[in-house]
């Protein structure tokens, strides 16, 4: 069995994800929000690699990144609203569904066959580096087994998909580690598909559209899946203090073994997230405990998460 080799992010790491995305490879690599799983979005053959790789269901789509919003307007109907806010948050951790452009180049497979396309322009060099050198869109979910933990380190993505891939990318902890906001933006508002760093109200009001708070079962985008980012434990949430047998993760007042954060910061809270998941989960204790988290800004995609990972 054949062990992923982890490069540091520079020009000669970069040359060779290239390389290796250029043969239909799949290849690890860090951005703002977590670490990303990368292949040609335009090859069929290369996005199955990446579901392959995860594990992923093909009925699930994959967020499409590409270098700026002229490419995204190549391979995306986006509306007025959606054009503001590519405008204010891109390069950025959100992401905006919107149909697809007639003779668009991306594979079916990474829409999961869908009328839409989730498409993103990030932030992070080492993500718009590989974009560059590749001179392609690359369909690139988080690079971890589908359904477990995110991966904020280099090293959380050997442990998961080691075995699978042939190269990470390190560059250290992301900035944000939290995926990015998923919306669609329709003209009766907008809407959230997946909470993130961006909230609802600040996408409503700088799209100059109302928030949607209409529900659908479908899956639209992703992150959807009830049960996602999930450690191999079960978690216990709003918890003020640790049963026997828990490793309680702390925020604000409440310490725990560890704390998202002792100031109840919540952008250091969402940073610390899925990093204080993986040890949790590495620890000797059977189970694992989370101390509240307000549901306000940033909170809201925080309990997104712990509520999926604890389904």
């Amino acid at each position: 069995m054949t062990t992923a080799r982890i490069l540091p992010f520079d020009d000669t790491a970069i040359a060779e994800a290239a390389r290796l995305i250029a043969d239909g490879r799949p290849v690890a690599v860090p951005t703002e929000t977590v670490y990303g799983l990368a292949a040609d979005a335009t090859r069929g053959d290369a996005v199955a690699a990446i579901y392959a790789a995860k594990g992923r269901p093909s009925f699930n789509p994959l967020i499409v990144h590409v270098l700026d919003l002229a490419a995204a307007e190549r391979l995306a109907d986006l509306p007025v609203g959606a054009r503001r806010l590519a405008a204010a948050f891109w390069p950025g951790p959100l992401t905006i569904v919107a149909p697809l452009r007639p003779g668009n180049p991306i594979a079916s497979l990474a829409t999961a066959g869908l009328s839409t396309i989730a498409v993103r322009v990030p932030a992070h060099p080492a993500m718009r580096a590989l974009l560059a050198a590749t001179g392609t869109s690359l369909a690139a979910p988080s690079a971890n087994a589908s359904g477990t933990i995110s991966p904020t380190r280099a090293a959380h993505v050997l442990a998961s998909l080691g075995h699978a891939i042939p190269l990470i990318l390190d560059a250290g902890a992301p900035s944000v580690g939290l995926e990015s906001t998923i919306v669609a933006v329709e003209d009766d508002g907008v809407r959230v598909l997946r909470p993130g760093p961006i909230s609802a109200e600040q996408a409503a009001e700088v799209a100059g559209l109302p928030i949607n708070m209409a529900a659908t079962t479908a899956i639209e985008a992703p992150g959807q899946l009830t049960q996602h980012y999930a450690p191999s434990k079960p978690i216990r949430l709003n918890a003020q203090a640790a049963r026997e047998g828990e490793w309680l993760i702390g925020f604000g007042a409440v310490a725990g073994q560890v704390s998202l954060s002792p100031l109840g910061d919540l952008a250091e809270a969402a940073a610390q997230l899925f990093d204080l998941l993986h040890q949790a989960d590495a620890s000797a204790a059977p189970a694992i405990a989370v101390a509240p988290i307000p549901n306000v800004g940033l909170g809201v995609a925080i309990n997104d998460r712990l509520a999926r990972a604890a389904a």
